[in-house]
């Protein structure tokens, strides 16, 4: 399971980092509307990310016990 967790997580960061790359396009073509809702958007997703990584280590934690 903490493998699914860590896979999870993984995604997460992905997404956040794609959302980043997105808003930069957009900041780059002077489009500061889409550029703030990507940068929103990637924000959420790096908060999920933690969650999940954090979520992670835990299950990983217990299992080694």
């Amino acid at each position: 399971m903490p493998n699914n967790s860590h896979q999870r997580a993984a995604e997460f960061h992905d997404l956040a980092a794609h959302a980043h790359r997105a808003a930069a396009v957009h900041h780059g073509k002077e489009d500061h509307q889409t550029a703030h809702e990507h940068s929103k958007e990637a924000l959420e997703y790096s908060n999920k990310a933690h969650q999940r990584s954090e979520e992670a280590i835990k299950k990983s934690a217990n299992t080694a016990v």
